[in-house]
């Protein structure tokens, strides 16, 4: 009984894996341990997020709740790439109110809403220069993005970034004369403008 439970409180998840932890981004367990706090034994997955050089431990219970997840398999990253490619939009609020919706998207752990981050906030060679808070969450997103993208199809975080830029490059008026290079879905979108 006692394994079926540890079986059923650690969702699937085995040492080695790589997750995505909503507020840090992707991660690898590289254990499960049990520690006695407070009297009760809490197995606990030990998370090392490399890039930052931070471990977390994250009771197997609570994983749930903290919103941890699997890495987006193949048809999600495709429609997070595909969304890169669509038309940004942004708000016409105040800045620091868009900077809060980007900010909760970021640390949402969702690669969809992630990449919509990414849209909005990219600036090709031709537009105005960014400010500050703008390309710090440009950045972050971007970064988010392409752990993930690389983490899924096993290449660097360099290639991912590649991907992410060609990507954005394919959006409406950010390439060299969008009409012949876009495909048909993204046609679509170019006329409505």
């Amino acid at each position: 009984m006692a394994i079926n439970k540890k079986t059923t409180q650690r969702q699937g998840y085995k040492t080695g894996e790589f997750i995505v932890y909503p507020a840090h981004g992707v991660g690898q367990i590289t254990a499960i341990e049990e520690q006695e706090i407070a009297g009760a034994k809490l197995e606990l997955f030990v998370i090392n997020f490399i890039k930052d050089k931070m471990t977390l431990r994250v009771p197997t219970a609570k994983i749930v709740s903290v919103g941890m997840r699997k890495l987006a398999e193949a048809p999600l990253v495709k429609k997070a790439l595909d969304t890169l490619k669509g038309r940004a939009r942004i708000k016409r609020t105040m800045w620091s109110r868009r900077a809060q919706e980007y900010e909760a998207k970021i640390n949402s752990g969702d690669i969809v809403a992630i990449a919509e981050v990414v849209r909005d906030l990219y600036r090709s060679e031709s537009q105005p220069e960014q400010s500050y808070s703008e390309r710090q969450l440009y950045e972050a997103a971007l970064d988010r993005l392409s752990r993930e993208i690389a983490a899924v199809q096993k290449i660097t975080e360099t290639e991912a970034v590649k991907e992410i830029e060609g990507a954005l490059a394919k959006g409406p008026r950010r390439g060299p004369k969008p009409n012949e290079e876009a495909g048909p879905e993204e046609g679509v979108e170019e006329e409505a403008a």
